[in-house]
């Protein structure tokens, strides 16, 4: 009880700092380098969001350009809109983007529903039925990697095709990710800060990190029978550094996925595409238009 007093004193602390000076500027989990994108405010820009509620939760939801439907699912927990700017620039130009803040993070309500890839799909999906009635391309990294598996397994006809960054082949009892509130903070308090401003209910930062990595660590299973169900064209792209994702488990999701493509990113960790965008994006291009 101590120790979670403790959090909450210091969320507190944090938001009150983060509302008083507001970042111009948006930022993703352990940014390094100065970046320029076409809209800085990714995530948290009031001319493109909207809302919709989807089950128990009201999810927020950013749209950009015109054409053909592209959505985009970011990572869990350290996850952000603004870490796919590299794909929102780039894909706006000639499609139609859904930018999603997956439940809990950002400007979407975590909700009270066990939270589960399946309800992360259904929200997925609803945002998409209310946007257009297309299938749509679906590009997940890691957390919505794996969301973007199970939305094309559920829901066939809305996904057109899919890209996953960092996420590939699991059973439970696999490497897992156990970063707390508090290591969370330590690491890029920044983005943390900036990431509270956002959140309708800050104060339930450590049970999303719990309902999160619960899911993750212990009830997540991607395996040949799910990879079996998902009948579109599918990308599966890995780092060959990434320390959750093995290159191995990588093939092994291509492989069982009917129509299943591997592209391996030499020299890249986890976020493949942040570290190496100018070697991942023609490979994604080259899918996309293939």
């Amino acid at each position: 009880m101590k120790k979670y007093l403790i959090i909450l004193l210091v969320l507190t602390n944090s938001l009150v700092q983060s509302q008083q000076k507001s970042p111009v500027t948006m930022r993703y989990a352990l940014q390094q380098e100065a970046i320029d994108p076409k809209t800085p405010s990714y995530g948290n820009n009031q001319a493109a969001g909207h809302y919709i509620t989807s089950g128990d939760a009201k999810i927020y939801y950013e749209l950009y350009g015109k054409g053909e439907p592209v959505v985009l699912l970011h990572g869990g927990i350290l996850g952000s809109t603004f870490e796919m700017y590299h794909f929102i620039d780039s894909l706006k130009v000639n499609h139609q983007v859904i930018a999603i803040s997956t439940r809990g993070h950002g400007k979407s309500e975590l909700g009270n529903q066990p939270h589960t890839y399946e309800l992360k799909a259904k929200d997925a999906a609803t945002v998409l039925n209310a946007v257009t009635k297309d299938s749509a391309t679906v590009i997940g990294f890691s957390d919505g990697g794996y969301t973007g598996y199970m939305l094309a397994s559920l829901y066939p006809a809305k996904v057109k095709k899919l890209v996953v960054v960092g996420a590939a082949e699991r059973h439970p009892g696999d490497p897992g990710n156990t970063i707390t509130v508090e290591q969370a903070f330590t690491l890029d308090k920044a983005f943390m800060d900036q990431q509270l401003a956002l959140m309708p209910e800050p104060k339930r930062l450590p049970e999303l990190f719990e309902r999160v990595e619960d899911e993750f660590n212990n009830k997540l299973v991607a395996d040949q029978k799910l990879f079996n169900t998902i009948k579109c064209p599918v990308l599966v792209m890995v780092g060959d550094l990434d320390n959750f994702v093995s290159v191995e488990h990588a093939a092994a999701a291509a492989k069982f996925i009917a129509k299943g493509q591997l592209s391996v990113i030499p020299g890249a960790g986890h976020g493949a595409f942040l570290q190496k965008w100018a070697v991942a994006w023609p490979a994604v291009q080259y899918f996309l238009q293939h």
